[in-house]
């Protein structure tokens, strides 16, 4: 029998797994992702409805604290240290600024949505909100 350890070990490796490749995390088969950033209506493999999942501003959150808060000390010591003309930190900083925070979105919002299934994730309370919204939103589509 697995101890907590190992069950809490293999949660967070299949959370890794799905969400950094974009799969679906109740099959782990199909891409959770219809466009970049946009997720499927459901799983084309195993079914699995998205409507549980809300990363919200999460990924863009990670993102910034990831990449732009330790870039952002890197600027500043290359400014401190060299005094280079604008065009310089226009053609070094802001690209690498720019690329650092949008290319990791999409790994971290799958990252996110896995996560939240898994852990079965959502706010305190709102279980009858989220089940009237989901029935609202399921007969608009009828």
């Amino acid at each position: 029998m697995l101890d907590s350890n190992d069950a809490s070990a293999s949660k967070g490796r299949w959370i890794f797994h799905c969400g950094l490749k974009g799969l679906c995390p109740e099959c782990g088969k199909a891409s959770m992702f219809r466009k970049w950033l946009k997720l499927q209506t459901t799983c084309p493999n195993c079914g699995l409805s998205y409507n549980f999942a809300a990363p919200d501003d999460g990924p863009a959150f990670f993102s910034l604290c990831i990449v732009a808060f330790p870039l952002t000390f890197f600027v500043v010591w290359l400014q401190v240290a060299f005094e280079p003309p604008f065009w310089v930190h226009l053609f070094t900083s802001a690209p690498l600024m720019a690329l650092g925070c949008v290319l990791p979105l999409q790994y971290i919002k799958g990252w996110l949505v896995a996560s939240q299934y898994v852990n079965k994730a959502q706010e305190a309370g709102t279980e009858n909100l989220w089940a009237q919204l989901h029935a609202r939103a399921e007969s608009e589509e009828k």
